[in-house]
């Protein structure tokens, strides 16, 4: 059944979930930085040349942000998710510069039940971003909270 959510089960270990291509413009960089992280080279482009960055660069934070958006359209929106308690790493590699378009994709590293929670599984992930030219701008390791399927249930196949 293709409209079922991905429940638990559906998150085996080595399962690559791909993302969608974003490109990050001037205008939601310098917007990104104007409210979350106004340092010069997050919102002026001469600032960004003269920096270690090279360019108007997103905040490593808006970088995560889309990242999130990137982790929801790829399997978020039709899971089971409950959440999550937290990132165990999270690494910016590279300056995303605008202009910039961002792709990759997220694996399960591993998935075992909750020992507190029956009806809930934890999913440890890894999530990789590339920039237009295959090189890593960030990477996350993680944990989803996923709802079980109810016993009987259809889930997901793919």
């Amino acid at each position: 059944m293709t409209d079922a959510l991905k429940t638990f089960e559906d998150f085996t270990p080595g399962r690559r979930f791909d993302f969608a291509e974003r490109t990050l413009t001037v205008e939601e960089i310098v917007a990104f930085a104007s409210e979350f992280d106004p340092q010069p080279m997050h919102l002026d482009e001469a600032a960004g040349r003269a920096s270690i960055l090279g360019g108007l660069a997103a905040s490593g934070w808006h970088t995560s942000a889309v990242m999130m958006r990137m982790l929801y359209e790829a399997y978020i929106s039709g899971s089971t998710s409950e959440g999550s308690p937290g990132v165990d790493l999270m690494e910016w590699k590279r300056p995303v510069l605008a202009g910039d378009t961002l792709g990759g994709h997220c694996v399960v590293l591993d998935a075992r039940a909750s020992r507190s929670r029956p009806e809930i599984g934890i999913v440890r992930m890894r999530a990789e971003v590339t920039n237009q030219r295959g090189e890593l701008v960030a990477v996350s390791e993680y944990i989803n909270m996923m709802r079980l399927a109810e016993k009987g249930a259809d889930h997901a196949d793919g």
